[in-house]
């Protein structure tokens, strides 16, 4: 087994075909591992830019690559398969941190080479999602590469950030701490149709109080202070992706703006849950109390 370990970087612009905007890749990244974590080789490479016309000055700031870099690069179709050459005919998993470039490489191959699935992967897992099952960390916020690197105390000023090879072998470094073979063998996943269709997959906020997704006893309100139910006092209105009322304490006479969220993901629901303390005179403090997985 061969472990890659990829990165991308894109540039935002905006695409002719599809009358909208698209990222375009720019620069490739890749690390090879054996079963030991060795490193056997590195793959590294600047695409030519054919969407796009210039960088945005926020990602030229952002990763020092320059306009003369992506037009002296190679065109996509060639650098990916040069890619496909490098990874060889060894069984490997590629992993990326997040699979945010996965989907921007779905949808590079289906605005330049029309088709909708990657050609060279058929084994992928996440490690974004590996290192904070590994490390247990709240599934609800997501955890940055640097922040991750920090929190297993690597070096990060010995790796160009938002560089496609360094982020690969800061990845790699990462991956090397987080090992854990039951761990990895849950988040493989294999590159089927079902693997694409959860991926194309967009999740949204329901926005209808009677969808049968719409869990009603989260539809409640407990008082901070003593912990008893609230009463409505007015009814649930949609708004900003959340079903909002005001609940009253009795017991405290005290009134909380209280705010629901029910999204719905692939394969499961989010349910977030806001209170905010209505003052007299004041401001309403809001302040999350509530996420779950579902």
């Amino acid at each position: 087994m061969r472990y890659i370990i990829m990165d991308l970087e894109w540039n935002n612009t905006y695409g002719r075909r599809i009358n909208g905007f698209i990222n375009e890749v720019i620069e490739i990244g890749a690390v090879k591992l054996d079963d030991e974590f060795h490193i056997l080789d590195t793959f590294s490479c600047f695409i030519k830019s054919q969407i796009g016309k210039k960088l945005r000055g926020s990602v030229k700031r952002l990763t020092n690559i320059t306009n003369e870099d992506i037009n002296s690069g190679t065109q996509f179709t060639q650098a990916f398969a040069e890619f496909r050459r490098w990874l060889g005919p060894e069984k490997n998993v590629v992993l990326t941190w997040g699979d945010g470039d996965i989907r921007v490489l779905i949808d590079n191959y289906k605005y330049l080479n029309g088709i909708t699935t990657i050609p060279f992967l058929s084994c992928y897992a996440d490690l974004q999602r590996l290192f904070q099952a590994v490390y247990k960390t709240p599934s609800s916020k997501q955890v940055g590469l640097a922040a991750a690197a920090e929190m297993l105390c690597l070096k990060c000023d010995d790796y160009a950030a938002h560089r496609a090879l360094d982020d690969s072998l800061l990845s790699a470094e990462i991956f090397k701490k987080c090992y854990d073979s039951e761990h990895l063998d849950k988040f493989m996943k294999k590159c089927d149709s079902a693997f694409y269709e959860r991926l194309s997959f967009k999740a949204y906020a329901i926005s209808k109080i009677d969808n049968p997704l719409v869990d009603k006893n989260e539809l409640n309100c407990i008082c901070e202070s003593c912990k008893n139910p609230a009463s409505p006092i007015t009814e649930w209105k949609y708004s900003n992706q959340y079903f909002r009322a005001v609940f009253s304490c009795e017991l405290c006479n005290k009134k909380y703006s209280v705010g629901v969220r029910f999204k719905k993901y692939y394969d499961r629901l989010d349910i977030r849950k806001i209170y905010s303390l209505i003052l007299d005179n004041e401001e309403s403090v809001c302040d999350e109390c509530a996420s779950k997985d579902q």
